[in-house]
């Protein structure tokens, strides 16, 4: 029997492929597992990206290590009952703190203290500075100094500005104010009252040096506002038949009414921490002393760092929450300039 060789059978040749039809691509097995790499544009977007970022990350850790890191310290601190004045009597006390900086009278007193003054100094720093705008913005001859004069008590420290009011303007002996009096008294021949400003009006005396530096703000904020406006609306109305009033109520009004809501929450937030003038012209006392000057005291003078720090965290929330109205209308008024142009 004879062996016989069998060779190996060829491979079957591939099926003939239709004419017209589109051949599938041929990818590798490792070729599919490789990852797909970015494109050369993307690369470069994102380096732009990181290239614009890159000069503010200094700034980002500045304010984080300068802002946010003490507040962290501070809201950890109002979760202790801690007493320096009683160093071995250190212990969480939890939500303690915040009952007791809600339940103190004083601290109440404060927190009323804090409104009025919010409030009174607000309202009438818009109104002045409403007219101080609406004047501001007629042309006349040197109106770019009268500018700039006008801006100058913003520009002032605060602590300077109430030493200024305390002592050259409110003091009982050689002040500005009882010297203009005694002045007016000399000339139609009466004996003019010499009162002791702050004495006799703590509250005023406080509101009047902070009207006084804020009334620039609120100018700055609504002069920009009456600049904005379109003109043509108010030559339309002025061929209609419409007076200075009617074009002021019915369209510089309504258009100024995110101006208005701006300046209030920006004012209330800065004046709500308002700390100098209290402490600079009255010291806290004859009902002066609004939140943070208590907050001051406490952690000053009584050294307690809980309750202290509990309610200057209490004071950031209220900050907090004007900040965000503050912040929509401005975007809201981004939106409406947009819209506009």
């Amino acid at each position: 029997m004879s062996e016989r060789t069998s060779s190996p059978t060829p491979p079957a040749a591939p099926a003939a492929t239709p004419p017209g039809t589109p051949r599938p691509a041929a990818r590798s097995a490792a070729a599919a597992r490789a990852p797909l790499a970015a494109p050369p544009a993307a690369r470069a977007a994102r380096a732009r990206v990181w290239a614009t970022r890159a000069p503010l990350l200094p700034a980002l850790i500045f304010l984080i290590v300068v802002t946010q890191l003490p507040f962290v310290a501070t809201l950890v601190i109002s979760l202790f009952r801690w007493n320096a004045l009683y160093p071995d009597d250190r212990a969480f006390a939890g939500l303690d703190n915040y009952d007791e900086v809600i339940g103190d009278s004083a601290l109440r007193g404060a927190v009323v203290t804090t409104v009025l003054l919010t409030v009174t100094v607000v309202l009438v720093s818009l109104l002045l500075g409403l007219g101080l705008a609406l004047l501001l913005d007629r042309r006349f001859p040197g109106r770019g100094v009268v500018r700039t004069m006008a801006i100058a008590p913003f520009l002032i420290v605060p602590v300077a500005a109430a030493l200024l009011w305390k002592h050259v303007l409110f003091n009982a002996e050689y002040g500005l104010f009882n010297g203009l009096l005694a002045r007016v008294g000399d000339v139609f021949g009466f004996d003019a009252p010499q009162p002791d400003w702050i004495s006799d009006m703590p509250r005023g005396a406080v509101e009047a040096a902070l009207v006084w530096q804020w009334t620039p703000f609120m100018m700055l904020i609504l002069l920009a506002g009456l600049q904005s406006r379109p003109l043509e609306l108010t030559e339309a109305a002025r061929i209609d038949g419409a007076n200075d009033w009617q074009i002021f109520r019915h369209l510089t009004l309504p258009h100024l009414r995110r101006y208005l809501e701006l300046g209030a929450l920006l004012g209330s937030i800065y004046i709500v921490q308002n700390f100098d003038a209290v402490f600079t012209l009255t010291k806290g006392g004859l009902d002066t002393a609004n939140l943070p000057f208590v907050i001051h005291e406490e952690f000053t003078q009584a050294q307690d760092y809980g309750v202290a720090s509990a309610a200057g965290v209490l004071v950031v929330i209220g900050s907090i929450a004007l900040a965000v109205f503050a912040l929509r209308v401005v975007s809201s008024l981004f939106r409406e300039e947009g819209s506009r142009a």
